[in-house]
This record gives structure tokens, C-alpha cells and sequence, in this order.
């Protein structure tokens, strides 16, 4: 069970520019830390490619060291994975393996699914880490959302 006053989500692009990879895994360390000491211990990821999977990444690397934090995956169906990369896949695999709960927003794709899951996690969380780089698309929408019902909002 989500008590959204503890969580957190995580919204970003799909395409990160190289350089920015290790900046990002960094950011993502230290702001996860800084969270569990205010006492937020459930993270949210939605799954996809980028940001999304750098976050579980990240989550699931000090799972190590804070045992008591959690790893929710919200995924907008069970076919998500489709037309990615077997590495793609394996990486996205491994994540829903380690994860400690997995929700699915529809069992198959639909125009909508994505924004569906978007809105579940915000609606589920009090922070929101976000990649945002545009200000259309998938992202820019959520972190609207997001502050529209009042999480804390933290830039990467």
C-alpha cells in the first residue's frame, strides 16, 4: 500500500544526451538519499527508457544500503517493452524483477495509457523528480499535473 505522503515519483525524457548520463545518476543518488532522510521510502518509476530507468537504477542500487525503501513500478501495460532492444529489454526485465510491487495501468497499449500511468503516480506521491528539458510532451505534462496538485517539485 502507497502512503502517498512517503513517496515519490520520478518523470523524464526517454533520450538523454550522453554527457548528461553520469550528472543524472549522481543527481539521482544524492536527491534519493536527501528524500529517505525526510522520511520518503517508496519511489515510483513508470518504466520506460531514459530517465525512467536511471531512477529505478538508482533506487535499486541503495536498496542496499536502506533496506526499508521500496521500489513501485507504474507501468501503463504489460506491453511496453515491445520494439525495444533484447539489451533494452533485459535492463527493463531485471528491473520489475527487483522491484517491490508493480502496478499496470491497462493490460494492453492504448492511445491515453502513458498519461494514465503519469497521473497515477502523481496522484500516488508528495515529491516529483523530474528530467525536463521540453516544455511539450510527456514530461512537460506531468510535471504540470504534478504542480497543479501540489507536490514538491525537485529539477534535475
Amino acid at each position: 500500500m502507497i502512503k502517498r505522503e512517503s513517496t515519490c515519483c520520478f518523470t523524464g525524457h526517454r533520450t538523454i544526451p550522453l554527457s548528461e548520463v553520469q550528472i543524472i545518476e549522481k543527481s539521482l543518488e544524492l536527491l534519493i538519499v536527501e528524500l529517505v532522510g525526510q522520511n520518503i521510502n517508496c519511489f515510483i518509476c513508470g518504466g520506460a527508457l531514459g530517465f525512467d530507468m536511471l531512477a529505478a537504477e538508482a533506487v535499486l542500487k541503495l536498496k542496499n544500503k536502506y533496506q526499508h525503501i521500496q521500489l513501485f513500478l507504474a507501468l501503463p501495460c504489460k506491453n511496453q517493452s515491445k520494439g525495444w532492444s533484447s539489451k533494452e529489454k533485459e535492463a527493463y526485465e531485471y528491473i520489475i524483477e527487483s522491484a517491490d510491487n508493480v502496478h499496470y495501468t491497462s493490460e494492453l497499449y492504448y492511445r491515453g495509457c502513458m498519461h494514465a500511468r503519469n497521473r497515477y503516480m502523481v496522484d500516488n506521491s508528495a515529491v516529483c523528480i523530474c528530467y525536463k528539458r521540453k516544455q511539450t510532451g510527456g514530461t512537460a505534462y506531468t510535471v504540470e499535473y504534478a504542480a497543479k496538485k501540489g507536490l514538491k517539485i525537485i529539477e534535475i
